[in-house]
C-alpha cells in the first residue's frame, strides 16, 4: 500500500508541476490550469502526509 501511494502521489506532484508551467504557454484558460496544477500539488503533498500515515500507522 506504501508503493502505491507514493506512485500516486508522485504522480499528482509532477503533473501539478507540469500543469502550473504549461498555464503560462497557453493563451486561453490560464488561470483554470494554474489553478488545477496548485491543487494537484496540494494532493501529491496531502495523500503522504495525512492519508499514509492513518492508513499504514
Amino acid at each position: 500500500m506504501k508503493i502505491f501511494g507514493f506512485a500516486v502521489s508522485l504522480v499528482l506532484f509532477l503533473a501539478g508541476f507540469y500543469l502550473m508551467a504549461t498555464a503560462f504557454s497557453i493563451s486561453e484558460f490560464q488561470l483554470p490550469v494554474f489553478f488545477a496544477g496548485i491543487i494537484s500539488s496540494s494532493l501529491g503533498l496531502f495523500i503522504p502526509v495525512h492519508v499514509m500515515k492513518r492508513v499504514d500507522g
